[in-house]
């Protein structure tokens, strides 16, 4: 429930603020607007404020919305209000009007970031895990633990802010300069060449393919919660056993102890530990369960947790009113160049296809952040109102940016295109929206299906 009404008020609110911004901008030139409704096909709701024009809707399909203008293609208008039907409009204005509901939203993602950003926005500090070798991080000579101060001169308070400043970079191949601070506190500049990653690479992890990961402190193998009844508890382990040895081979990392409980599914294992200072030694037998056609050991433990040392890399991204607005229009800019870009790389196929989303991982993404919190769920919300105001500015008929097309044309040859352009647009644009509705939601059943 708190996915579908969190999926719900995102596409209620983004519809809203679109066709306002048609709404309002029709209002403002004149036009006469004879419908807004939330949703397509059968009106639930229907109403007209004393005295208006308009008839406010809420209908069945809540995916979408329209406002309806009076315009002699739709219906035949009478005399005295052709001054005010859409069609009659000099090409400037109605240019403005269908430009209002996709710049509504783009407007909508700066006030969302910047509310977000003078709130604060939770995170983990841009701190640097072991770098893989042979990758580019390893040649521009990152070290572990270091952590990042800015890239290319723009200060980076976050890892989802290093996440955001390399996005565009690798779709454009380039070098990108890192400053970084080592754990003695030296300040050293880096050289990070993106030319060895293809756009192709956004399809998976490309900051492990790039040989960074977020720094985590090492997890001793100490037991935390034990499940009730498993095999830790019957075999008479407590939480804060530290385990010292397993069939011999010394266990230093939490991840020691997982891989040899996994590797031994059914088999006994002679395990030493350390409890109140004295060593003792027993044997345990992981169950054995199934996970992804593959047998795997499970003793029904989890590690302790060091609160302190977790805690201290978590920060809190807030910035003064005037700092905010700033870094609510940066996002707000890359995050609309970044979805064109890859947009492009698609029809070139240099970026797969499998990077659209359709309604159900919408749904699905809502429904995380919102369990999150309101800060993450506004965050989604700023992210989704950008790709809605940067997908319907493209020139496809149907789609904003198609009538948009149409005008500049008609701005440019001093005469509107004729009728039999516009129906073959629309023959074009229904087909283009299909498809990639089509693509959207194989990519969602196969995320649900395949993970």
């Amino acid at each position: 429930m708190t996915t579908l009404w969190a999926f719900i008020l995102a596409i209620a609110l983004l519809v809203l603020v679109h066709e306002l911004g048609h709404y309002w901008i029709a209002r403002w030139c004149g036009v006469k607007v004879l419908r807004f409704s939330l949703g397509f096909g059968k009106p639930l709701y229907i109403k007209k404020f004393a005295g208006g024009e308009t008839e406010w809707v809420i209908s069945a399909i809540p995916v979408g919305g329209y406002v309806k203008m009076l315009d002699e293609r739709e219906g035949e208008v009478e005399k005295h209000e052709l001054h005010r039907a859409f069609n009659r409009q000099p090409v400037v204005r109605r240019m403005a009007i269908v430009v209002a509901g996709p710049t509504c939203n783009l407007l909508l993602a700066v006030v969302l970031y910047w509310a977000l950003f003078m709130y604060g926005v939770p995170g983990l500090k841009p701190i640097l895990g072991e770098i893989a070798p042979q990758t580019p991080a390893a040649m521009a000579q990152l070290q572990a633990q270091e952590t990042i101060v800015s890239i290319d001169g723009e200060p980076v308070a976050s890892w989802d802010e290093l996440r955001w400043a390399l996005l565009s970079p690798i779709l454009h191949g380039a070098e990108v300069r890192i400053d970084g601070r080592t754990v003695q506190g030296e300040t050293i500049r880096h050289v990070l060449d993106m030319k060895a990653l293809a756009p192709s690479d956004l399809d998976g992890d490309f900051m492990h393919k790039l040989g960074l990961q977020l720094f985590q402190p090492v997890v001793q193998p100490i037991l935390g919660k034990l499940t009730e009844g498993g095999v830790a508890q019957r075999s008479g382990l407590l939480p804060g056993d530290h385990i010292k040895r397993i069939d011999g081979r010394t266990i230093k990392q939490w991840m020691e102890l997982v891989e040899m409980v996994r590797s031994h599914p059914g088999r006994t294992l002679s395990m030493e530990f350390e409890r109140n200072g004295n060593l003792r030694a027993l044997d345990i037998t992981p169950d054995a369960a199934s996970e992804n056609g593959k047998k795997m050991g499970k003793i029904g433990a989890g590690p302790y947790l060091d609160k302190q040392a977790f805690d201290a890399l978590l920060t809190d991204v807030r910035y003064g009113p005037f700092a905010a607005f700033r870094q609510a229009l940066h996002r707000s800019w890359e995050t609309a160049a970044v979805s064109l870009r890859v947009m492009g790389k698609m029809v070139l196929g240099e970026v797969s296809v499998r990077n659209l989303s359709g309604p159900i991982t919408i749904a699905d993404y809502a429904g995380q952040s919102a369990k999150l919190g309101v800060a993450p769920y506004l965050d989604f919300l700023a992210l989704i109102s950008v790709s809605l105001g940067v997908l319907n500015l493209l020139p496809i008929p149907l789609l904003d940016g198609g009538h948009l097309l149409y005008y500049m044309v008609e701005l440019i040859k001093g005469s509107p295109v004729s009728e039999r352009v516009w129906e073959a647009g629309r023959s074009v644009g229904i087909a283009l929206l299909i498809t990639l509705m089509a693509f959207a939601l194989y990519n969602d059943i196969s995320r649900l299906v395949l993970g």
